[in-house]
């Protein structure tokens, strides 16, 4: 088991990563010295896998936990579902004292953990993530939030867990489309963060996608280690943690222009990667043959890297754009690369330029 540490003084936390961590879920809550109450949520198709499990762990530590289960998929981040959740934890009386679980994906992480924010004005929350996107990216770093018909994670809160359980097993059964969708956010930490782990991540993809344990380990732990580092630095995204973003202003606008679904979210980010890798090309001078490397890299892992779209997709897709958190004064700013492993952000890129690259 690898341990990374949060950084961010008295709402640090663990990051745990290793085999067979869900039957612990309930002995390291009690360590944490969590209230007796507890809910666990979860979506339909998670549930049907791990949920026995982790009910099982948290019953044994002595705890009381009620399952709350959602529809499987990103229309389960919206304000009706927080408010059936509410509704849920009131009926079985979690106080101040209780806490959530959050066991799925990056949407379960995203919408607990709103939940976990917003009720009685703020309980503890743990971090259970079952896919590799979440394990590497949502369920770190205390985004919480759910989206709004005009656009993505509009409507959200900075809200930090108590800890984040890894489980690399969960992964096992994971479907292969959901596994390989993980993989974007993987080689983002390299542009963005890590030349040493973007090569890696080229060396060892084979691996990767054959799910080996040890390999997995030591690439999820690398991920979690640049997420905290950049959290521990900016937890609440007013400089740095914008770098996070690289490929995710024509993303988010990709998966909300398509209809939420039809792209899996490392999908629609794999997209705006080589766009913002073209992007830098123009704008910073990113070398050709880090652009190539870059769209190879998602290319080999599975990812689609183009988006073929007609006039009316692609005025849809621009007015998401302008709607997305990062837009200042009707700007649309993107995360740009100067080379593998170090990114700049804020950069203002003309509408114009942006459409020169989705071809």
């Amino acid at each position: 088991m690898r341990i990374v540490p949060v950084s961010l003084g008295s709402r640090s936390y663990a990051i745990k990563v290793g085999g067979g961590l869900l039957t612990q879920l309930g002995a390291e809550c009690a360590a944490l010295k969590l209230g007796q109450r507890c809910a666990v949520i979860t979506d339909g198709n998670v549930g049907k896998k791990f949920a026995k499990a982790a009910l099982k762990s948290l019953s044994t530590s002595g705890f009381q936990p009620v399952l709350i289960t959602v529809p499987a998929g990103e229309k389960s981040k919206r304000i009706t579902v927080v408010e059936k959740c509410f509704d849920e934890l009131a009926k079985h009386r979690l106080e101040r004292k209780s806490f959530i679980v959050a066991l799925g994906g990056g949407v379960v992480g995203d919408l607990a953990g709103f939940v976990a924010a917003t009720y009685l004005r703020g309980i503890p929350f743990v971090q259970v993530p079952t896919t590799l996107l979440a394990q590497v990216d949502s369920s770190v770093g205390g985004k919480t939030g759910v989206n709004l018909r005009a656009g993505k994670n509009l409507v959200g809160a900075f809200y930090q867990p108590r800890l984040v359980l890894c489980d690399l097993d969960t992964l096992k059964s994971l479907p292969k489309r959901e596994f390989i969708s993980g993989l974007a956010e993987v080689i983002k930490y390299g542009v963005i963060y890590d030349a040493i782990l973007f090569a890696q991540l080229e060396s060892n993809l084979p691996k990767i996608l054959q799910r080996d344990e040890k390999t997995l380990l030591q690439i999820i732990a690398r991920c979690c280690e640049i997420k905290a580092d950049v959290v521990g630095q900016d937890e609440t995204e007013s400089s740095l943690r914008a770098i996070l973003n690289f490929g995710h202003t024509l993303g988010h606008a990709i998966e909300n222009s398509s209809g939420y679904g039809k792209f899996l979210h490392g999908e629609a980010i794999s997209i705006g990667q080589v766009a913002a890798a073209k992007l830098s090309q123009k704008i910073l001078g990113l070398p050709s043959g880090e652009v190539a490397r870059i769209e190879k890299l998602l290319v080999q892992s599975g990812l689609p890297v183009k988006i073929k779209l007609n006039a009316a997709q692609r005025k849809k897709l621009f007015a998401a754009m302008l709607l997305d958190k990062k837009v200042s004064g009707g700007e649309v700013k993107f995360v740009l690369a100067e080379k593998i492993g170090k990114v700049v952000w804020g950069q203002k890129v003309p509408l114009a330029l942006i459409e020169s690259v989705l071809v």
